[in-house]
């Protein structure tokens, strides 16, 4: 598993302290991980000879990540992205599931759901979608690989409309965070929840006609939506914004309430999440 080294306040670095507790006690205290992780601060080196990839990182981060591992992956490796994110770019928005793809030269699923990480690390009860393209064979290789008596996974030809579920709904959690912090009350919360589901069906088929309305109703989309209006990262700081008058930029609460984790598909721009709780307001 590769890890970002950083250096913990003690003075020790992460992957050691990893590798010597089988903990990752920054990002997911308390947790131990299995007997089979180990951190690896060299990231070509935690790719070597791998047939399986699976990508986890922050979005923003991604681009560089695949222009570093170019060249050193196998040629039959299979992919799959757990992240909840897209680029950005000037000629138009892509995904993460086809950045790699096209840089990487590989196959690449993706696998989103209502699976908030510390719930699922204390084996609570959950489910997730595998998005695939073509191979439904590799896709099964994955249900196998990540299904658990408490992780139930299930898979859909429609990578372009799982990975845009796990992506627009963040932006949904915003406004659901911005209704807690402005105390509006639990039905305009419904109210956001329901319109925004409408409109990730419709901004996905926009962009993807081949988008299937059934996958809205799967884990990846309507669970996952409710589950990240109720308790995502997002939320809590889209509140906490909205409860100090928009006086707090999102850099600040950010780094104060996620330690270290990211929030996911945001403009880190004060004038921008301005206009945004204007809007709502």
């Amino acid at each position: 598993m590769w890890v970002f080294e950083e250096t913990l306040p003690t003075g020790e670095k992460l992957s050691e302290v990893i590798n010597r507790t089988n903990e990752n006690v920054k990002y997911l205290p308390g947790t131990k991980l299995g007997k089979n992780v180990v951190a690896d601060p060299s990231l070509e080196n935690a790719v070597k000879d791998a047939n399986l990839l699976v990508f986890v990182t922050p979005h923003q981060f991604m681009d560089g990540i695949c222009k570093r591992l170019l060249g050193k992956i196998r040629a039959d490796a299979e992919a799959i992205s757990l992240i909840k994110g897209m680029e950005v770019k000037r000629e138009g928005p892509c995904m993460i599931s086809s950045l790699i793809s096209e840089q990487l030269g590989i196959n690449c699923c993706v696998l989103m759901g209502a699976n908030i990480a510390n719930e699922i690390a204390l084996e609570k009860f959950s489910e997730a979608t595998v998005g695939y393209r073509k191979d439904k064979e590799t896709a099964e290789k994955w249900v196998q690989l990540f299904n658990t008596p408490y992780f139930s996974i299930s898979a859909v030809q429609d990578v372009e409309g799982v990975e845009l579920c796990g992506t627009l709904k963040n932006i949904v959690a915003i406004a659901a965070g911005f209704v807690d912090g402005l105390e509006m009350g639990n039905n305009t919360k419904a109210a956001i929840m329901r319109i925004g589901l409408r409109e990730m069906k419709a901004f996905s088929k926009l962009l993807y006609p081949s988008v299937e309305d059934s996958t809205f109703f799967e884990s990846c989309g309507v669970a996952d939506l409710i589950t990240t209006c109720l308790g995502g990262r997002n939320r809590k700081c889209a509140d906490a914004f909205a409860r100090n008058g928009g006086k707090r930029s999102f850099d600040e609460l950010e780094a104060e309430m996620l330690q270290g984790q990211k929030l996911q598909v945001l403009a880190n721009n004060t004038a921008t999440n301005t206009h945004a709780l204007r809007l709502l307001w």
